[in-house]
């Protein structure tokens, strides 16, 4: 197994129990789908698709939607919230750098904080694209640096182990001139805005702990701190919810997230 693929073994691992953060991820399934201006009929792919609540969503609006999530859990409690809602969704466990899918086989493609954790930009902006129409719409919910999110994240990777060589940061993905760069002659008629999502709390600790439980690479650094050093994962917290109280206000935490749509070429 190389690095790339130890890289993605372990975020299978720590996104097994996001699920409860699904309830938060709701409501901004439902402004991505109408960012994107899902038409009934049309063929959409999501793109690390979790729960399932952004496909669900899509498919109640009458796509005819597959997505696709590395992670079994999740596609698990995706296939349930279908069962649900009534409505048919293919779904398909699998690498967001390798989509099973031909090309040009979609009018829509979308993500919700996804695939920008895939391990290699350029590869799974290739393949989001290399699946789309020309025509079709790609749309895409990512969290910015400077933001809640993007700073939590920054010092999570401070107290843990250095990626392999190539691995870019999420957050980049948040940054504007770099997501037209990685798009780059391939798309045309960018558009960007800034959103919030809103997560309920008692205080910054109750944010970080829901976080803590949940979120796939914190979750994986407060297991190792447990058993290897308590005195650094009482360092991490203390600035985890320095930052979060930053954010909080009448038991609201708000994370501003940035929404892209672009039309391929």
């Amino acid at each position: 197994m190389d690095a790339f693929d130890q890289f993605k073994q372990s975020q299978k691992e720590g996104w097994a129990n996001f699920a409860p953060l699904e309830a938060l991820t709701t409501p901004p399934a439902a402004r991505l789908v109408h960012f994107a201006s899902v038409q009934s009929g049309q063929r959409l792919l999501d793109v690390g698709c979790g729960t399932g609540v952004v496909a669900i969503t899509a498919a109640r609006r009458g796509a005819r939607v597959s997505a696709i999530d590395l992670t079994p859990q999740l596609l698990d409690r995706a296939r349930e919230n279908s069962r649900i809602a009534g409505v048919q969704i293919d779904w398909h466990e699998g690498d967001a750098e390798q989509l099973p899918f031909e090309d040009a086989g979609f009018d829509v493609v979308v993500s919700q904080f996804a695939h920008i954790f895939a391990p290699r930009p350029d590869v799974v902006t290739a393949e989001m694209l290399r699946v789309l129409k020309t025509g079709g719409t790609i749309a895409f919910s990512t969290w910015p640096s400077e933001e809640l999110v993007g700073r939590t994240m920054a010092v999570a990777s401070r107290y843990s182990p250095p990626p392999p060589p190539g691995i870019a940061p999420p957050t980049l993905w948040g940054n504007r001139e770099i997501v037209r760069q990685r798009l780059g002659s391939a798309v045309r008629d960018m558009t960007f805005d800034n959103q919030s999502m809103l997560s309920p709390a008692l205080s910054p600790q109750h944010y970080r702990a829901s976080v803590e439980r949940s979120a796939g690479p914190i979750l994986k650094l407060i297991e190792r701190l447990s058993t290897t050093d308590p005195d650094l994962l009482q360092a991490f917290r203390q600035e985890f919810d320095a930052i979060a109280a930053e954010y909080l206000c009448d038991n609201i935490v708000r994370q501003g997230y940035l929404l892209t749509r672009a039309v391929k070429c």
